[in-house]
């Protein structure tokens, strides 16, 4: 008979969706963790604001979700996005933003984020995103 880990019947339970917030604000970081953590199965971390050490985190850890700052402290997140979705193509990528200005919104796509949402108008809209992620993935 051969050994199994667990009955053929059995489902495993869903890992928690992964969310890496990367902003300046410690109120923003701070109202989105809230706001995340009251959903169910969802893991929240704090990154710095600096690209290269997000960059070396995301390569220890990868991320189902980065919701990104658009102006970090070395400049606008363009290059960061590319760097992510070259670690993995499979991270979705949520620009949120006080800059909701369409050149940045073009160009922010442009280099692979998933989403573009202005902090003062669209703020909740981020975690109705990662409401839905989390659904899909525990399905």
């Amino acid at each position: 008979m051969p050994l199994t880990t667990a009955s053929q019947g059995e489902k495993r339970k869903p890992e928690p969706l992964r969310v890496l917030i990367v902003d300046d604000s410690e109120v923003v970081c701070q109202r989105l963790r809230s706001m995340l953590t009251e959903l169910d199965k969802v893991d929240v971390r704090l990154a710095s604001q600096d690209a290269e050490a997000v960059v070396a985190l995301l390569q220890q850890a990868l991320p189902d979700v980065v919701i990104l700052d658009l102006m970090l402290e070395d400049g606008p997140a363009f290059r960061l996005i590319r760097d992510i979705k070259s670690i993995d193509p499979n991270i979705t990528v949520i620009v949120l933003t006080n800059y909701a200005f369409s050149s940045y919104r073009q160009a922010c796509l442009a280099n692979g984020a998933d989403y573009f949402l202005d902090k003062s108008s669209e703020f909740a809209q981020a975690v109705d995103i990662i409401e839905k992620l989390r659904c899909r993935e525990a399905a």
